[in-house]
């Protein structure tokens, strides 16, 4: 049976994209700090403006290349730097993408995400991903892919394959991230947001909490990614999976709280945007899942595996889904 949303009353007090001002971290951070319920309630009121309440966006990850990354970012047990135990892989065949694909739509995704682990791709590897781009969406999914740092040409490329949304992190924010990632700047990242934008492909960029990073400089990240322009279409909140061997294997964990927090205060500062659950959702239990969706999130990585993590199986999410009342949106 269809749950049709439950209409709020409008509220001055819950804005939008504040009549294109840019956003704060002052302003950010009073978001973070108000009375855990009151600061729900503000980002429902937010979703529900547009959006249905009980309704999901489903996406499917499938790392098409796996480690031997030369990148040295801190959380990534893909890098080559470390001893993650993760091997080196070679690009995946075109059939065996599209038997991947054809799986999640039957499982109800309705966005299959590819991932390489590059820091560039070379002009082959985004012919080879070009041709999955366009063998998958003629099984009627949306395309996204992450491929590291593009050129503007590559850009081009990608999206006259007919690539829908490219994802390119921040990570965290600008004071933070060295702490993090020294081989690529923060710049490099933004200056690719831009290609992707002036190619006309929809941009998913989200980031990762948990990492060690203070509330402020969770505000920050949100700071940056509101004030795009536009902002993203779809924002990944990622929660720090630790992994034995990188640098951030024995970070401290991250209240959940805390993170609840993060996905509302994302959901008002970009109330159009799809709101997604990312990694670490496996280690979250459905209590918490479902005040993630309440504070806005409605959008979630769907499947067994998410790049090279464990992520909730599938019956597990149908069955909380159906016990939530929520039903899948196209998106």
């Amino acid at each position: 049976m269809q749950i049709d949303p439950v209409p709020v009353p409008a509220s001055s007090a819950v804005p939008s994209r504040r009549n294109g001002s840019a956003w704060n971290v002052d302003e950010v951070m009073a978001l973070f700090e108000m009375p855990f319920a009151d600061l729900l309630f503000r980002a429902q009121d937010v979703h529900r403006r547009h959006f249905d309440a009980n309704a999901i966006q489903l996406s499917t990850l499938l790392s098409i290349k796996t480690g031997g990354c030369p990148e040295d970012c801190g959380y990534c047990p893909q890098s080559a730097r470390y001893d993650a135990g993760v091997e080196s892989g070679k690009l995946l065949p075109l059939d065996d993408v599209l038997t991947a694909a054809q799986a999640a739509k039957d499982n109800g995704a309705t966005r299959f995400c590819m991932g390489a682990a590059w820091r560039s791709p070379k002009a082959h590897q985004v012919e080879a991903v070009c041709e999955m781009v366009q063998a998958v969406k003629q099984l009627g999914l949306e395309t996204c892919v992450t491929l590291g740092m593009l050129k503007d040409a590559q850009a081009q490329q990608l999206r006259e394959a007919g690539l829908d949304y490219y994802n390119h992190n921040l990570d965290t924010a600008p004071e933070f991230y060295g702490r993090i990632i020294t081989t690529r700047t923060y710049q490099d990242r933004l200056d690719t947001l831009e290609r992707v934008r002036e190619a006309g492909i929809k941009v998913c960029c989200g980031g990762i909490v948990g990492m060690g990073e203070s509330r402020r400089e969770r505000a920050g990240l949100i700071v940056q990614l509101a004030n795009l322009d536009p902002y993203p279409e779809s924002v990944p909140i990622n929660h720090l999976v630790r992994v034995q061997g990188t640098p951030l294997a024995d970070a401290p964990p991250l209240d959940a709280f805390e993170f609840v927090r993060t996905i509302a205060v994302a959901r008002i500062t970009m109330p159009e945007a799809r709101v997604r659950l990312s990694a670490g959702r496996e280690e979250m239990n459905e209590a918490l899942q479902a005040l993630c969706f309440l504070a806005g999130a409605n959008s979630m990585f769907y499947g067994d595996r998410l790049l090279t993590t464990g992520n909730p199986q599938i019956e597990a999410d149908r069955n909380l889904l159906h016990r939530l009342g929520m039903r899948v949106d196209a998106g």
